[in-house]
């Protein structure tokens, strides 16, 4: 009798699968929220925002059976007999927040992240450098980088021309109820401009762009790094570039040894969101499930249809053959909504499966994951316009094109970390002289969408990847 073999399943189908089961665990075990003695163990030495009258009047408050948030913190507000600040909010969620499940499972996503984020800055600055360094001339180095750039600033610009063309069409904001604003918490608006961005790109102190994870400094001073080493005597040169080739290759080799456990890390995050946000879903799905569309559906005509015709046009690859290549990355990207998270495996997928050699992805795709996001820049543009429409304010082509502009700059100067669009999207809104508190409109689905619109972003840098490394006549699997 023959033994059958044992099938591995794929590693986008283990995520999948971990999606799937994610979803299903969040959703049998809510998150909720209860006042007990207990509660408030730690909560007087870190309630700054509440006074000794209200913590000795809330440690009064028995809240069993749990909650869900917006109950909790409605019958807080009644039996204090005053509305809570964002702030407050904050503080009393954190202290009541009472999921024991979930406690078992969220730790594989808070390790799986830290351990991507341990190896960020050493796996940029040795692909960098070492791409640079391989890279020898000058020449070549402008080249490529002038490649780059002209992807990023066209593939960004198209994405924006996308979102403000959906959202004119379905026009998402036509009759939104305003009283589903919530109080913005959590972010906080800036003011910073795209040539304060530029300025801060070269670092006072590179040890410290190092421990704040600082990625255009990081980049800025990895690429100067590696082009003076290209400057240097042979003997030393060929001893720098060694060093780091091989330092490349041991962070690969850890980056792949990490990979190996995204499944875990993927469920445990993606049960926590939906844990969090589980009697959220059906209201986000009533009150804003036109805006929801409009934005999944730009990001998907951007990435289905726009970004496979650069592929095909100016790359001349095979759009199926490099999203198969690029799955784990795409679905690591979608679940821990952030595109410097996912640089290990990006670098990973796009090195292993796509063929790209490392001193075109090297540089690429951490430049990528810092200034090309045509997902947030998609975002912006079709936020800026829902809000001009819930509020009933009309925009001209001009407006507009100024919303262009600016949703293009702040794109560029977004970190590639969770809510950073939603952050960037108040210079948007400033330039065009919309209300900064529209923003509450959308709090409640914007980290569902913050998911589609990374994967978009992660997209968007493999395919520049490919599109740059086969203009400079390397021979690909794609």
């Amino acid at each position: 009798m023959k033994r059958s073999k044992f099938v591995k399943l794929a590693l986008h189908w283990q995520i999948l699968i971990a999606i799937g089961i994610a979803v299903g665990f969040g959703l049998y075990f809510p998150t909720q929220y209860k006042c007990t003695p207990e509660t408030f163990d730690d909560f007087r030495l870190k309630a700054d925002e509440f006074n000794s009258f209200e913590i000795t009047a809330l440690e009064q408050i028995i809240t069993d059976p749990t909650q869900g948030e917006a109950a909790f913190l409605t019958s807080v507000e009644q039996y204090l007999g005053k509305p809570l600040v964002p702030k407050q909010k904050k503080q009393l969620l954190k202290a009541a927040r009472h999921n024991p499940p979930l406690s078992w499972v969220e730790w594989f996503g808070i390790l799986f992240l830290k351990a991507l984020r341990m190896i960020i800055v050493p796996l940029i600055i040795s692909s960098i450098i070492s791409g640079i360094a391989n890279i020898n001339t000058a020449d070549s180095l402008g080249r490529i980088s002038l490649k780059t750039i002209l992807y990023y600033l066209s593939s960004s610009s198209f994405a924006i021309l996308v979102g403000l063309i959906f959202v004119n069409i379905l026009k998402p904001g036509i009759g939104v109820d305003i009283n589903l604003t919530q109080e913005v918490e959590n972010i906080e608006f800036t003011s910073g401009s795209f040539f304060n961005t530029l300025l801060n790109i070269v670092p006072d102190n590179i040890f410290k762009a190092f421990a704040e994870q600082d990625m255009l400094a990081i980049i800025f001073f990895s690429i100067m790094f590696g082009f003076f080493i290209t400057q240097i005597q042979t003997k030393q040169k060929e001893l720098l570039t060694n060093f780091f080739n091989a330092t490349n290759d041991v962070m690969m080799k850890m980056t792949l040894f990490i990979i190996r456990f995204t499944p875990l890390g993927v469920f445990g995050i993606v049960a926590k969101t939906i844990a969090d946000n589980a009697d959220n879903l059906g209201n986000m799905a009533q009150g804003l499930g036109m805006y929801s569309l409009t934005v999944i559906g730009g990001l998907a005509f951007h990435a289905l249809v726009v970004i496979p015709l650069f592929l095909y046009i100016a790359g001349r690859s095979n759009p199926l053959k490099v999203y198969r290549a690029m799955r784990t990355a795409l679905l690591t990207a979608f679940s821990t909504s952030s595109s410097a998270a996912t640089i290990s495996v990006t670098l990973q997928n796009v090195q292993q499966k796509c063929g790209v050699s490392n001193k075109i992805s090297g540089f690429t795709i951490p430049l990528g994951a810092t200034v090309n996001m045509d997902g947030t820049a998609l975002y912006e543009g079709i936020v800026a316009l829902f809000i001009a429409q819930a509020y009933g304010i009309d925009l001209t082509i001009a407006d507009q094109a100024i919303v262009l502009i600016t949703a293009l700059l702040a794109s560029i100067g977004a970190a590639g970390i969770p809510m950073a669009g939603l952050v960037m999207t108040t210079v948007v809104l400033t330039a065009v002289g919309l209300p900064l508190e529209g923003v509450g409109l959308i709090l409640s689905v914007d980290k569902i969408l913050d998911m589609f619109r990374t994967a978009v972003n992660v997209w968007s840098d493999s395919c520049g990847a490919v599109i740059v490394a086969k203009s400079e006549g390397e021979h690909l699997n794609v």
